[in-house]
């Protein structure tokens, strides 16, 4: 073992960057911003070019577009809110999201939309950080009459069309029925959009104001935001969404003129962050560390435990852990950990060479970061390609069974 790469075997980190250079040397991925850390130690491969055409390399330095890897982070505003008690897990968010007051409920969530009931409950704070407040996306109900109208209705907020103010967003989410009762069963995405909302409405300024003062700025995240200012815009690649059919390569979203590169109207937890491999190094980094970076502290150690903790029943677990196995022709065999905490998933079995305990998420551009509590380790994989193929799934499942086999003590 080298002593010099604080427990990663030279060995091992040449199998990362033989990996990820096949990947490359396919053709099916431009180009790759990896990192890995432990304790003090980084190692950072930069391999192929920000435009599946060529052009300008990878750098260290190149933004991405995080899609959902955006959750953990984003996740953390809420904490510090309930760190500083201005929110409680239990507190029903109707004083502060209305338009989510006296909710319906789908009788069948494969039946038409005005067949409803009452909500047994309001919806909690609890309900929206552990992604169960009633709405979300449901692979289980594609093509039913409330997934068709979340993703026609302009809530969904993945899509290529930009979305409203927060406000206008809101109402438009409220007038859907919930699929399920509040605390029922875990679904994916808008809770995190809805927490950016909550955010801003307790702080009474702009989510993104007060995620980069408590969380942004105390870290050093200089590169990550909901858009990519004008003197960086030549450090965003394209990102690609290849015909699912063909492979062949189209631009879902340019720099120069796309969508990350003016501020947008609504500032979406669930998936609008950019930012760079260091910057989510030194997020995770710091839940690792029990919420401090250095000698400042950014979220209490008991919030960071909670994050990080699989908070659903065993019945949610279930039902997460079949969705996730019989949807590996959707998800490319993404999202098999099991449990959920806030924000990101939580594994609860051992399915592949990650240790039980880890935490973190994927994106659908293309980027994965997972943090090992028991190992120390932290990996950030960031690529241009999004999951509309299985090849940039394939290059985040070997990048994590190489990068567990660097590790000899």
């Amino acid at each position: 073992m080298s002593k010099g790469n604080g427990g990663f075997s030279e060995a091992g980190l040449r199998k990362v960057r033989d990996v990820l250079n096949r990947h490359v040397d396919s053709g099916k991925i431009p180009g790759v911003v990896a990192l890995v850390g432990r304790g003090d130690q980084t190692h950072v491969e930069t391999i192929g070019t920000m435009r599946h055409e060529g052009g300008a390399p990878m750098r260290r330095d190149t933004i991405f577009r995080m899609a959902s890897t955006s959750k953990p982070v984003t996740m953390a505003a809420t904490m510090a809110l309930l760190d500083e008690c201005r929110l409680r897990l239990d507190d029903p968010v109707d004083q502060w999201l209305p338009e989510l007051a006296d909710r319906r409920v789908l009788k069948r969530i494969d039946g038409p939309l005005d067949e409803t009931v009452p909500a047994r409950r309001p919806i909690t704070v609890r309900d929206l950080v552990t992604s169960t407040f009633g709405l979300g996306i449901d692979l289980t109900a594609l093509g039913s009459p409330v997934m068709n109208e979340v993703f026609t209705s302009g809530v969904f907020s993945q899509g290529a069309t930009p979305l409203p103010e927060q406000d206008a967003w809101l109402r438009a989410l409220g007038e859907l029925p919930l699929m399920r009762q509040p605390g029922e069963q875990w679904q994916y995405h808008l809770s995190h959009d809805v927490l950016g909302v909550l955010v801003s409405r307790v702080t009474g300024r702009p989510f993104e104001t007060f995620l980069r003062e408590r969380i942004l700025d105390p870290l050093g995240m200089k590169d990550t935001g909901f858009h990519v200012p004008a003197d960086k815009i030549d450090r965003l690649p394209p990102s690609y969404a290849p015909d699912p059919e063909s492979g062949k390569f189209h631009v879902w979203d340019e720099a120069v003129g796309g969508q990350y590169s003016a501020a947008p109207a609504f500032q979406g937890g669930g998936g609008g962050l950019v930012s760079t491999a260091d910057d989510y190094h030194a997020y995770f980094r710091m839940l690792l560390n029990g919420g401090t970076h250095g000698t400042e502290r950014i979220l209490s150690r008991p919030a960071v435990r909670l994050m990080t903790t699989n908070c659903l029943t065993p019945e949610q677990e279930a039902a997460r852990t079949a969705l996730a196995r019989n949807s590996v022709h959707v998800s490319f065999g993404q999202g098999q950990q099991g449990g959920w905490g806030f924000g990101m998933a939580v594994r609860t079995y051992r399915g592949d060479y990650a240790p039980i305990g880890q935490f973190g998420w994927d994106g659908g551009t293309g980027t994965s970061t997972y943090a090992d509590p028991h190992t120390g380790l932290t990996g950030i994989l960031l690529t241009q390609v999004g999951l509309s193929v299985p090849a940039p799934a394939q290059l985040i499942h070997d990048f994590w069974t190489t990068l567990y086999q660097t590790i000899d003590a």
